[in-house]
């Protein structure tokens, strides 16, 4: 136990060690100026922005916490709505050859396409409201839903499902019990990568007409040659991405145990 107890806090001390030597080495190439500041600012100056736009709503025009709940308002609204329709799909697509062959085709042609890509036909069927930003974050994040429900399906153990039906079980018996639970480990991967995939594209969703979120604060610090503007908001991102996957994974431990045995 103690052994166990040694090698996790190693591990938290590395991680933290990683960090500082990061943000470190970074302060010291600003401050010797081997990076310009007026390109990159150091760490120290971008925590002195985050604190007074804590406060503030100058150059911007909000605070980071009037950014914050708009961003997180987008994200989650279409991450969640990629969820409880991707994840449904997908795991129908991999269990019933007719919903494979009716929707795969479709599928694999809107697949490749990047949200950013869909923009313009958004502007002009969904206008440039919340609607749309929703639906350019949904696009991101229902692929990997999808498409890591369908390959669970396809992954279970066929002697499983044939010990199954040589004690009778019916199709939707087999789904239920023995294929949804043993999916469950790509389902949560396809979960926390569109999680990822929902904050990543936040930027170009808050590219149609916004006034707030950090996307367009990131986007007026560009505008304004403000790098330490610029690194708040990524950073921001970045903290409330991970706080959101840690989340994650705290009810993955609920619902899938076995994955972290």
């Amino acid at each position: 136990m103690d052994k166990a107890k040694n090698k996790k806090r190693n591990l938290i001390l590395l991680s933290i060690l990683g960090l500082v030597l990061f943000f470190g080495t970074w302060e010291l190439l600003v401050h010797v100026g081997v990076i310009s500041e007026r390109n990159l600012c150091a760490p120290s100056t971008a925590v002195q922005t985050f604190l007074y736009k804590l406060t503030n709503t100058k150059p911007d025009g909000a605070t980071l916490f009037a950014h914050f709940f708009s961003s997180i308002k987008l994200s989650l609204a279409g991450f969640v709505l990629a969820v409880v329709i991707g994840i449904p799909l997908g795991l129908f697509m991999g269990y019933y050859k007719g919903m494979d062959s009716f929707f795969t085709p479709l599928f694999e042609v809107v697949r490749p396409i990047p949200p950013i890509a869909w923009i313009p036909i958004v502007i002009l069927t969904l206008g440039i409201g919340f609607k749309a930003k929703v639906f350019i974050i949904f696009i991101s994040a229902f692929v990997p839903c999808v498409v890591n429900s369908y390959l669970g399906i396809k992954l279970t153990d066929p002697t499983l499902i044939d010990v199954a039906q040589t004690f009778g079980a019916s199709r939707w018996q087999i789904f239920r019990t023995i294929c949804i639970p043993s999916s469950m480990n790509m389902v949560f991967t396809g979960v926390r990568v569109s999680l990822a995939a929902s904050w990543s594209t936040l930027v170009a969703a808050e590219m149609l007409a916004s006034t707030k979120g950090l996307g367009y604060m990131i986007q007026i610090g560009r505008n304004l040659i403000r790098p330490d503007i610029i690194i708040v908001g990524m950073l921001t991102i970045g903290l409330v991405g991970a706080l959101m996957g840690w989340v994650l994974s705290l009810f993955e431990k609920k619902v899938a145990p076995w994955r972290y045995k």
